[in-house]
């Protein structure tokens, strides 16, 4: 009687998964064949055993990549890094037309997107995950924006409309300096304070919100200036203590009932009075010629605050 039997190596390998096969097998020769395979079978057999094993650990390693790249923080940090970039360009486009328009002054229009862009910019946070990795997402806007102000700084490229919103005199070379500090000093809390601090929140806020309305109010209404520098009024100088004052008491408050950060409100009008008072005296001295708004003011709200509040967590 010709026995069939199908080719050694798959008849082996699928022979170790059933082995009621073999017991049902009434031919003793055919019982030997399973019991004793060849070498050719054996090689054959661990080499479709090895091909499977490397091909299931090589689908379950993309399986796992393909995860990891596309899980859900990452896409909830993306989507929150590409909405807070549309709302920074969005801003300066619309004061942009404003401005071409002369709905607005320049030098108005300038403080208003400055003003707008910190504060915007801390009021998205909560958009992002609670991964390790959210506050570098965050950090792109900040960065991109910094690349783009290098980059029409140095005249490699024209965007009169930016020139226009964030410069005093319409000098390319002044994104260079205001503007830029500007955004180095938000990519320096983002990374260094994030969301867990009220440290960040306060010193973004008061180079923001403080700085901002100091100018605004100063121009309009500053007659009386202080006696220790002309360039600076008691109007424009009461405006950044109050804005700030007020303004980061409610960032404070969005975020502690966000759960973010734990706040002792006993105490809390206090410690944020004391920095603003600190940031507002700073930015009063006749030091603009040596150290700009943009860094002396969020530097001394930074040491008072870490002072009054402790050193944050990283």
């Amino acid at each position: 009687m010709t026995t069939w039997r199908s080719a050694p190596c798959f008849s082996s390998f699928y022979a170790s998964f059933s082995p009621s096969y073999y017991s049902h097998c009434s031919s003793s020769l055919v019982r030997q064949w399973w019991r004793r395979p060849s070498t050719v079978e054996m090689a054959c057999c661990d080499g479709a055993m090895r091909f499977f094993t490397t091909s299931s650990c090589r689908a379950r390693r993309a399986r796992c990549v393909i995860s990891s790249v596309f899980s859900p923080t990452i896409i909830q940090d993306a989507g929150a890094t590409v909405v807070s970039l549309g709302g920074a360009y969005s801003l300066v486009r619309i004061f942009d037309v404003l401005t071409d328009q002369n709905v607005i002054d320049q030098k108005l229009s300038r403080k208003i997107v400055h003003v707008l862009s910190g504060l915007l910019f801390v009021f998205s946070w909560p958009l992002f995950s609670s991964s390790m990795e959210a506050r570098i997402f965050a950090s792109i806007v900040p960065l991109l924006n910094s690349f783009r102000l290098v980059i029409y700084g140095l005249s490699l490229a024209k965007d009169e409309g930016l020139i226009k919103s964030v410069t005093r005199e319409g000098n390319p070379k002044e994104l260079l300096r205001g503007p830029l500090y500007y955004v180095l000093v938000l990519l320096f809390c983002v990374i260094t304070f994030w969301r867990n601090s009220p440290v960040g929140i306060i010193s973004l806020t008061m180079m923001s919100a403080g700085d901002g309305f100091a100018d605004i109010v100063g121009r309009r209404y500053g007659k009386v200036k202080l006696p220790y520098n002309g360039d600076k009024s008691l109007a424009g100088s009461m405006s950044m203590f109050f804005s700030g004052f007020f303004t980061s008491l409610g960032m404070l408050y969005y975020y502690s009932s966000l759960g973010f950060i734990e706040l002792d409100w006993s105490n809390m009008v206090e410690k944020v009075a004391l920095v603003s008072g600190v940031a507002t005296i700073v930015e009063s001295f006749p030091i603009g010629d040596v150290l700009d708004d943009n860094i002396s003011v969020p530097l001394s709200s930074i040491l008072m605050a870490i002072l009054v509040f402790g050193t944050p967590a990283l």
